[in-house]
């Protein structure tokens, strides 16, 4: 249930990044931005795993900065897969998305879908 959700929360921000980056982010619909965040969770569990593991050193010496480069090359895959139903204008705008979209859903997870601890007295 949490990763229909998760996809749905990315499908929704793909629709938001589209209409306001609509020169550098494309979608031809709404379905077109479910199929790109059902893809990209699926890059996310078999190539993502790999490419952390290819790129390992790198991402120590940066203090885990270069995971935000490893989300802006699935996030580039996902374009490439796509089609011309998902557009992303380069890497540079795929890394900024890769950024905005780790906030977003952190400010998410942390408010709306993780549930309040009860403290114990």
């Amino acid at each position: 249930m949490r990763w229909l959700i998760g996809c749905l929360i990315n499908a929704v921000l793909f629709m938001a990044l589209a209409g306001y980056f609509h020169e550098s982010f494309q979608l031809t619909g709404f379905s077109s931005a479910l199929q790109a965040s059902i893809l990209l969770s699926i890059l996310n569990v078999l190539v993502r795993p790999l490419l952390i593991l290819f790129t390992l050193p790198v991402t120590v010496l940066t203090l885990g900065l270069f995971l935000f480069v490893i989300n802006a090359i699935t996030l580039e895959l996902t374009d490439y897969l796509m089609g011309d139903a998902f557009e992303i204008s380069g890497f540079g705008m795929a890394f900024f998305f890769a950024i905005l979209m780790s906030l977003v859903n952190l400010i998410i997870q942390k408010t709306l879908l993780q549930p309040t601890k009860k403290s114990k007295n």
